[in-house]
Parts: structure tokens; sequence; C-alpha cells
């Protein structure tokens, strides 16, 4: 069996950073891992896109719509946007942090409302978490991907300190203790 999950966001969220940590908890468990990043137009704020994928053997690290038991979105819009990526009965876990696009940056079009809302309304189960808020009480607003990753291991068995050493392992040394505090925060939410 295969668990499916992508990572989707705003280019400079951080959602790379947390695939690599994500693919590094699973190598160490024994699964069979594999990650492909999409990027978009990341570096000007649009949409990135990660696919981890994880399992006892995986061919190919492609997620096709329908396929995705879980999303880890580090924006609203994002998660609405990706929806349809998710498996019936899957979980899309968001930030509730707004970021706006160009097109409502330059005021061709609106931040849709309510967008969480509209999803549950459709039978999509939703894990919301300001992470930005609980990133910021952690030390540093960059911290919202270990928030979201944090919320996502509460799903698995894999205990809390295997996850807190992938971070020593992977984030620069000057960042560890702030995104292990950010990791414990989301985790213990």
């Amino acid at each position: 069996m295969t668990t499916n999950v992508m990572i989707v966001g705003v280019g400079g969220q951080g959602s790379l950073l947390a695939s690599k940590l994500l693919g590094a908890v699973l190598t160490e468990e024994g699964y069979d891992v594999k990650v492909s990043e999409v990027h978009g137009m990341s570096q000007r704020g649009g949409s990135v896109v990660t696919y981890v994928r994880f399992g006892d053997k995986v061919y190919s690290p492609i997620i096709t719509e329908g396929e995705a038991d879980y999303i880890l979105s580090f924006e609203k819009l994002e998660a609405a946007r990706f929806a349809g990526y998710l498996k019936k009965g899957g979980e899309i876990i968001v930030n509730t942090q707004e970021i706006d696009p160009m097109p409502v940056i330059t005021g061709a079009a609106e931040y849709p409302s309510d967008i969480l809302n509209e999803l549950k309304n459709k039978g999509v189960k939703i894990d919301e978490t300001d992470a930005l808020k609980v990133a910021e009480s952690a030390g540093s607003a960059k911290a919202v991907n270990i928030v979201l990753l944090s919320r996502f291991a509460k799903r698995f068995s894999v205990p809390k300190e295997k996850w807190l050493a992938a971070i020593e392992k992977t984030v620069a040394p000057k960042f560890v203790e702030m995104n292990k505090k950010a990791f414990e925060t989301g985790y213990n939410l």
C-alpha cells in the first residue's frame, strides 16, 4: 500500500524543506519514498507543489487527481486549488493564512471568501490551524512549514522524537531550536 501526500503552498513558505524532512523521517522508518518537486513560479510567490509517496515499494513520485491521502496546504487558496487531488476520505491539513495571488494584488480579482467552509460543505475533511500564529509564537513566521508538518505527524505512529531528530539533521544549526519549538507547539495543539 502506498500513501500519497501533496505539500502545496506559495514560493518562500518552506514547502521544499517540509518535503525533505518528511522524506527523511519516512526513509528512516524503512519506507520506500519517492519525492517530486514541481516549482511553478515559486520565486515570485507562485504555487509550489511537492509530491511525497511512500510505502513498501513505490514506483513513481507523481500523484494524480483523486489519489492524495493528505494535502498539507500552507495557504487557504492553495488548499482549494488542489482539493481535486484528494481521494475520497482524504484530509487537508491547512494553514488559515491568506496570501494574495497576483490577480488580487493588481485588483483584477478578489480573494475568495469562505474557501474552507465551501470545501467542508463538499465533504472534505479539513484540519485547519493558524500555523502562522503558532510559528510566530515559537520565534519565526518562517516555521509555518514545521507547524503544518507537526499536525501531519500526529497521524502516524512515528515517535515525536524521530521527527525532532530529523529537524536536527536537516535544518541549519542556528534554526534548530526554534524549529523544534514550532514542531512541539503544533504537535501539542
